[in-house]
């Protein structure tokens, strides 16, 4: 999948959804689309002021929300920060980095069987479950080293 067919499928399931498409939840939805840092809500907004000076920060939180509602975006909170977005295109993972905050995705089918096996150990009915692996990016271990 490309950018703009993932814009152009973004827009297509908000339109179906009776979402009306602002130039602002336009270009919310391609940064979130283009980034792949996870952003959060004053990021966002930050990176769009310029082109859209009377958006507020209340704004991009209702798109983002109508985003959320739409499933188009997930909610990533860790509790001691502000939330991030993230795009959904597939089921994947995320790994953190515990000095700068950088998150990024990867995909690991081994875990995809997870649920089912959570689900026959305890006789729960799961819904979703989530997973974060915790580390110091390459970034932050090459600036450690000088």
């Amino acid at each position: 999948m490309t950018m703009s067919s993932d814009l152009n499928e973004a827009v297509d399931k908000l339109k179906s959804s009776g979402v009306r498409i602002t130039p602002q939840r336009h270009a919310i939805l391609e940064y979130l689309i283009k980034s792949m840092s996870h952003p959060t809500a004053d990021e966002i907004y930050k990176a769009l002021e310029g082109k859209f000076p009377n958006m507020s920060v209340a704004t991009v939180y209702n798109n983002l929300r109508v985003f959320k509602e739409v499933g188009l975006v997930n909610e990533m909170t860790y509790g001691d920060s502000s939330s991030r977005f993230d795009y959904v295109t597939t089921d994947h993972y995320h790994i953190i980095c515990e000095k700068c905050g950088d998150i990024r995705d990867f995909h690991y089918p081994g875990l995809d069987e997870v649920e089912s096996v959570a689900e026959y150990v305890t006789g729960f009915k799961v819904g979703k479950h989530r997973m974060e692996v915790y580390g110091i990016c390459p970034d932050c271990q090459s600036a450690s080293k000088h």
